[in-house]
């Protein structure tokens, strides 16, 4: 084994016999004449794959929206049991963690210490990690869930009949928040645990690169400084890039959906397409002034305005319904926990397909950028701490959210289907970017707090443009977290261009290609870091024994 009297020298791996920091120098990159680290390959193949992504979806929009939407088919209808199965397998890897003596291992080393409040801590996860979607489907899905009279041609396992027959509308509401808390709940956090957990502890506990490759470390050795490493960075950025396109292409929807509903602007692809570069210029200035100046300070005003609002829609709409909805949902969700989570047994494979599966690829497919960003911020927590935090907290805060405008809007629902917006633009007439804006038009100051709802929708994507930028510059310079401010806002852009393209190549549907079909390969690359993290935490304990 490689050691060092030198207490400045970097940690070592202490069960790998090699030094953990030969041949960094194959991937950290140099500057370039326009402040790039164009020597990176890391960079320049994903830089021109984007670029060439983007001119051919372009040239050929509609040749690209049908292999778009072959790609979602596969990866729904064949690998939707394995989808199933992975996501189970994180989150018990996730409990072995707490109740196992590797819970008392602290990021960073023994003496390491949090960088950030807590409040601070969760603001910044919080807006990075589900920001849009607690805008987009807080309102959609529980309402879709509960009824059985759906579009689509997806029927919901959990709704009551089309008739909205009293009787069962009690069950109904409360399984149709339960399918919402588990797509928004521990699972997607399981995920994200997976990828920050590798990160910090070969980047703070054993010296590493913070670049996805630097987990492989323990299966591949010297060759993860290579073109095996390569690889691994790729696929990460790709799917980086995929699972924020998704994200800024609903939150452009919902901000032209809102723009229609309380100022008549038309809803068209080209209004979403210049929303895109308007949030897009935003961002820029964010990625410009960096964590602590632009990401720090914009999740914090946002945990603020989205305070603000989650506290006027309990409390101006029916506040004992909302606080209902959540109590309800979260006893069903916990009591059938087992069933909502298993892979088979369920006769209902294309509501699965249509919703679980998606989600599951998207999580995957976002857990470089939420589980680097999350990692960036969480040194110094045990990981008994971190896992219980990343899995417990933000999907708390997520159930209260979720619960309280779903059943407040599920009440409008049922007390009168007739003049209820929800009804329309969720069962009678699909416009799921509309739900939001529906539920709210049943309440006081409906005008006002619509356009707060677009203000957030639109500061929400901004804080997710600016973090996935600065999550794929590290990965392309080799693991610097303080590259060139250039390279940060090329990234930044490029992430706007994809959602673009995406839009006016497919709409949803290529949307959500381009989360499954990077998904995918990354699925395995995460589950070798399973074993590359129990591997690595062996070490530490033989270490903090010693």
């Amino acid at each position: 084994m490689t050691t060092s009297s030198d207490p400045k020298s970097p940690p070592m791996i202490s069960d790998m016999h090699t030094d953990y920091t030969v041949g960094q120098d194959n991937i950290v990159g140099q500057l370039g004449p326009v402040g790039f680290d164009i020597h990176n390959r890391v960079f320049v193949i994903s830089a021109l794959a984007s670029l060439v992504f983007i001119v051919l979806t372009l040239l050929f929009p509609e040749q690209a929206g049908s292999i778009f939407q072959s790609i979602v088919s596969f990866a729904t209808g064949t690998l939707d049991w394995y989808f199933m199965s992975i996501v189970d397998f994180f989150i018990l890897f996730c409990v072995a963690l707490v109740v196992l003596p590797y819970g008392s291992i602290r990021l960073g080393g023994p003496d390491a210490r949090p960088e950030h409040s807590y409040l601070s801590w969760f603001a910044m996860l919080f807006t990075a990690g589900i920001g849009i979607g607690l805008l987009f489907f807080s309102v959609l899905e529980p309402v879709y869930h509960a009824n059985v009279s759906l579009p689509l041609g997806v029927t919901s396992p959990f709704g009551a009949d089309g008739s909205l027959n009293p009787e069962a509308i009690p069950e109904a509401s409360a399984l149709g928040l339960a399918g919402t808390f588990l797509h928004w709940g521990i699972h997607g956090w399981a995920v994200y645990v997976v990828m920050a957990l590798a990160l910090a502890i070969f980047s703070y506990n054993k010296g590493l690169p913070f670049s996805i490759r630097s987990a492989f470390f323990p299966i591949l050795g010297e060759r993860v400084w290579g073109w095996w490493g390569h690889v691994i960075d790729i696929l990460a950025v790709f799917s980086t890039l995929f699972g924020l396109a998704t994200a800024l292409g609903l939150g452009a929807k919902q901000a032209n959906a809102g723009m229609n509903f309380i100022f008549g602007l038309d809803v068209t692809t080209t209004t979403q397409v210049i929303v895109i570069m308007l949030v897009t210029a935003v961002a820029l200035v964010s990625v410009w002034r960096g964590l602590e100046g632009g990401v720090k300070k914009l999740s914090e005003i946002n945990m603020v305005l989205a305070v603000l609002f989650f506290f006027f829609v309990l409390f101006a709409g029916p506040t004992l319904v909302g606080l209902s909805g959540f109590w309800t949902g979260l006893e069903t969700y916990v009591k059938d926990f087992i069933p909502l989570s298993a892979p088979f047994g369920r006769d209902d494979a294309s509501y699965r397909q249509a919703w679980t599966v998606f989600y599951w690829a998207w999580w995957v497919s976002w857990a470089p950028f939420v589980g680097m960003f999350i990692a960036r911020v969480s040194r110094g927590r045990t990981i008994r701490e971190f896992v219980i935090c990343v899995l417990l907290i933000p999907s708390l805060f997520i159930f209260v959210w979720m619960g309280v405008f779903g059943g407040i809007a599920l009440d409008q629902l049922y007390a009168d289907p007739s003049s209820s917006l929800v009804k329309e633009y969720v069962i009678d007439n699909y416009r799921p970017e509309l739900a939001l804006f529906g539920m709210l038009d049943k309440l006081p100051m409906t005008g006002l707090m619509s356009t707060l709802g677009i203000i957030l929708a639109l500061i929400f994507f901004v804080t997710s443009s600016d973090s996935g930028s600065l999550v794929i510059d590290t990965i392309t310079a080799g693991g610097k977290i303080d590259a060139p401010r250039p390279q940060r806002m090329f990234w930044a852009t490029v992430e706007g261009l994809v959602a673009i393209v995406l839009l006016l190549g497919g709409g949803l549907s290529a949307l959500q290609a381009g989360v499954t079909a990077t998904a995918i390969p990354f699925s395995i690359v995460m589950l070798l870091m399973c074993y590359s993290i129990i591997k690595a935490l062996n070490g530490e304990l033989r270490r903090m024994r010693a």
